[in-house]
């Protein structure tokens, strides 16, 4: 299926050739950016033909140049094969040779913030960093995800003055996120 247009300008030559003189034309193809939905069920699709349950789709962004960038996770990690599959898929549906598209299937990037609910998901028990929509920012391990109201939950070391005691106690103290509420989450990489 060809999807670009080819347009004509006529292009008047100037010059000692007078009114008389032969004219060019310049032609110029344009392809339009590819259709998203058509992009996202292709990867839909070939997600659940690789047999891996635990792969998913983060994110698709097309530019207006056509540049194609699919990020996938899954709770073990993502290996080439799939990438691959992804990339064949794609190819598959939408032929290099008519559509002029440049493609990049990867995963998730580690520092990159959480886009999608499995990422939450996969990383309980790991160490995030959350920014709320109010400026707040917030280092803690994240203990639970409520999928169906898009909230989750970090426990912060905090020092808290514990009855009969001379000093405070380092203790876990839950603090709950409404994911809208939320700027950016991101896995907190520890160097120590």
């Amino acid at each position: 299926m060809q999807r670009g247009r080819i347009c004509c300008n006529f292009a008047q030559t100037s010059g000692s050739e007078g009114a008389g003189a032969s004219s060019d034309f310049v032609y110029r193809t344009y392809n339009p950016m590819l259709d998203k939905q058509e992009l996202t069920e292709t990867i839909n699709r070939a997600i659940g033909e690789t047999g891996d349950g635990d792969l998913f789709l983060v994110g698709v962004n097309v530019t207006p140049d056509n540049r194609v960038t699919v990020e996938i996770d899954a709770a073990g990690g993502v290996d080439i094969e799939a990438c691959v599959a992804i990339t064949q898929a794609i190819r598959g549906q939408f032929d290099p040779e008519k559509e002029d598209y440049e493609l990049e299937v990867g995963s998730a990037g580690l520092t990159t913030p959480f886009k999608v609910i499995e990422q939450y998901v996969k990383n309980i028990g790991n160490q995030v960093d959350v920014l709320t929509r109010d400026g707040r920012k917030v280092h803690g391990r994240l203990v639970e995800v409520n999928t169906a109201d898009m909230r989750f939950t970090v426990e912060v070391p905090t020092k808290v003055k514990e009855e009969g005691m001379k000093r405070p106690v380092l203790t876990d103290v839950p603090h709950e996120f409404a994911i809208a509420d939320c700027k950016s989450v991101t896995y907190a990489i520890d160097f120590k």
